[in-house]
């Protein structure tokens, strides 16, 4: 009789009992069948120099609020699977925010949370297998991205949305876009931070890589300079200059006020304007942004949650005494020039919350939708649309207000 020879293993689990983990147990046999295998966290470091892990493309590190008290074991499994060329899924649950930033940085290459998502792993498993695509940047970024300058004073122009879709994205790269175009003579430098660490799409909507070295920077901002800077850029049309969002889906609290202070002031210095499209959560460094903004731009929609949400957000910066004068709240989806009662509704709406809505941008319609996803900006593709005539007469009007406070007018 012929025995079939057993699966080669090409991955193991490494927890403290993986049977805490059973979703991750039923995903990996999902994913490879029998050619996986189960660790503990002292045996896995010695296992990695032996002669039978030699086929191993892959670790998933299992590990949960508990094992945090034992952060010695689990960055000594990370460097160790490092050492012998093996990569790094971090699966987590109740980690926190410094100990996952603590595991990331010493070496895993993918964060997975726990319990897991539907297909998230052999996703991980997917993106692990691929070819780098580091390689093929360093070439086309240095032809693309701009040299450090460091004698720029760039105006801030974060856009925040205080509802889910009232367009803070769309505003924010096409608005980035336009003032690129603003000046053909001097063209503005222009860069766009997208500083939604968890599902920022400014990178869909222009069609750009997510690069590890956005993930590197956030890791450690002091050592980041200008240089630093433009390299984690990715350049569209060798114009507009965007700082994507991880590749990975990250805590918000993972970066610090004291983070995004230092990089949005090596933004400034180096642009003449940085906008930053905003995750639609208040987090510990929202009072940075707004404190570090010349105008602050919050998108809402003629409705009642956005007009609940815009009363929460005023209450709240009024509350701590921050600086609510900053803010400019922009209507989108606005009611049309012939539309009576849509602009008595937008007069009441701002009665009732006590704010002035000065800017309303107009419906611009599937094709919004369409160019997003294109990855191309709204005057790239359908430039009579309503929306982007009016993000280009907001850009102009920034521009020019601008440019006449430089020379003193």
């Amino acid at each position: 009789m012929v025995r079939a020879e057993p699966a080669p293993i090409v991955a193991c689990t490494v927890s403290r009992d993986v049977q805490h983990f059973d979703l991750l147990i039923e995903d990996m046999e999902a994913v490879l069948g029998d050619a996986w295998g189960d660790l503990g966290f002292s045996e896995a470091v010695s296992f990695f120099g032996q002669r039978d892990a030699s086929g191993l493309e892959f670790v998933a590190l299992a590990v949960d609020g508990h094992d945090e008290r034992d952060m010695a074991s689990l960055l000594g499994v990370v460097h160790a699977a490092q050492a012998h060329g093996i990569k790094v899924i971090l699966v987590a649950e109740d980690l926190s925010p410094l100990a996952l930033h603590q595991l990331l940085r010493a070496g895993a290459r993918e964060f997975v949370p726990y319990p897991l998502p539907e297909g998230e792993l052999a996703a991980a498993v997917e993106r692990l297998r691929a070819p780098e695509p580091e390689a093929q940047l360093p070439a086309t970024a240095a032809a693309t991205a701009p040299r450090a300058t460091n004698n720029r004073d760039g105006v801030v122009l974060p856009v925040h949305g205080l509802a889910g879709g009232t367009g803070a994205t769309t505003v924010a790269v096409n608005l980035a876009w336009e003032l690129c175009i603003a000046e053909k003579q001097a063209p503005p430098r222009v860069c766009l931070l997208d500083l939604d660490l968890q599902f920022g799409t400014a990178s869909t909507y222009l069609d750009l890589p997510r690069r590890e070295a956005v993930f590197e920077l956030w890791s450690d901002t002091e050592a980041v300079d200008g240089e630093g800077l433009m390299a984690a850029l990715v350049a569209f049309n060798e114009k507009l200059h965007v700082l994507t969002a991880p590749a990975d889906i990250l805590p918000l609290d993972l970066i610090t006020p004291q983070d995004v202070e230092r990089v949005i002031e090596l933004a400034r210095r180096n642009f003449d304007y940085v906008i930053i499209d905003m995750p639609s959560t208040v987090v510990m460094w929202t009072e940075t942004v707004l404190t570090a903004a010349h105008v602050y731009f919050a998108t809402i929609e003629l409705d009642m949650r956005s007009a609940q949400n815009a009363l929460r957000f005023k209450r709240a910066l009024q509350s701590e005494d921050l600086p609510f004068e900053k803010l400019r709240f922009l209507l989108n989806r606005g009611p049309k020039f012939t539309d009576l009662s849509g602009k008595s509704r937008v007069k009441r709406m701002a009665e009732s919350l006590g704010i002035s809505i000065e800017i309303q941008l107009a419906d611009g319609g599937k094709q919004v939708v369409q160019a997003g996803d294109h990855g191309l900006p709204l005057s790239e593709t359908v430039p009579k649309n309503p929306l982007a005539k009016d993000l280009r007469k907001l850009a102009l009007h920034l521009h020019e207000h601008n440019r006449k406070a430089a020379e003193g007018g």
